[in-house]
């Protein structure tokens, strides 16, 4: 598996070069295309580099974008990674981006697969660029170790896979391992030396698949450019 590294000084630094690198990609996509589409995950870390893409030169009304999964959760909601997005990516001139919200009306992420599916097969495909996060537990987008729907997300011909995490609040909805290997890049962005140390032993493990971390399932399956994008 060819993983290239990037590591930064402060997380300042790792905010803007990472910017400045999907924008590159989104630029390029145009360019050959005429459209670009890419997705990115929530929570805390990815705020300032939200704020840092906001603010690159891009064509932003030729780009399309979503998350890679969300908390089944109203879009107020304090958890809710839409409203992360929202909040510090979709401003200024990045307001113009065309935002497919992988939340819907229906009660659970089960019963609303089906309507986000159709939302997200009507994006470009593959996505251009897809930024991943890593939990403690090796999980990334909505791919949790030991969650029922696992091997059905990491197998699954679907977009989309509704996901219960044994452990973390809210049920989710997730891009399934495919879509995500689909990517023409996959960038994972992580802060803390606890996190570098985790990803490196995912990364080296001998394990079989089925009890490998997620994380290590998603970069083997990539079938784009794959990146890491860290800073203490």
């Amino acid at each position: 598996m060819s993983v290239q590294w990037h590591e930064f000084p402060s997380k300042d630094d790792l905010d803007a070069a990472l910017a400045a690198k999907i924008a590159a990609v989104l630029n390029a996509a145009i360019a050959e295309r005429g459209v670009a589409s890419f997705a990115v995950s929530g929570g805390r870390t990815p705020a300032g580099m939200f704020k840092a893409l906001s603010e690159q030169d891009v064509a932003w009304d030729k780009v399309y974008a979503t998350l890679v999964d969300e908390r089944w959760v109203p879009v107020e909601h304090a958890d809710s990674n839409e409203r992360t997005v929202r909040q510090h990516l979709l401003t200024g001139a990045a307001s113009a981006i065309r935002f497919v919200s992988p939340v819907c009306e229906a009660p659970t992420p089960h019963a609303g697969e089906a309507e986000i599916e159709a939302r997200l097969a009507a994006m470009p495909q593959p996505f251009d660029v897809l930024i991943l996060g890593m939990g403690d537990d090796g999980h990334t987008a909505s791919l949790f170790p030991g969650a029922a729907e696992l091997e059905h997300a990491c197998a699954s011909t679907t977009l989309v896979a509704a996901v219960t995490p044994p452990v973390a609040p809210h049920r989710r909805i997730t891009l399934t391992l495919p879509t995500i290997a689909r990517a023409r890049a996959v960038i994972v962005h992580i802060t803390g030396t606890g996190k570098k140390a985790l990803l490196h032993t995912a990364l080296g493990e001998q394990k079989a698949v089925t009890e490998q971390y997620p994380i290590r399932r998603v970069l083997d399956a990539a079938a784009g450019q794959k990146h890491v994008f860290w800073a203490d």
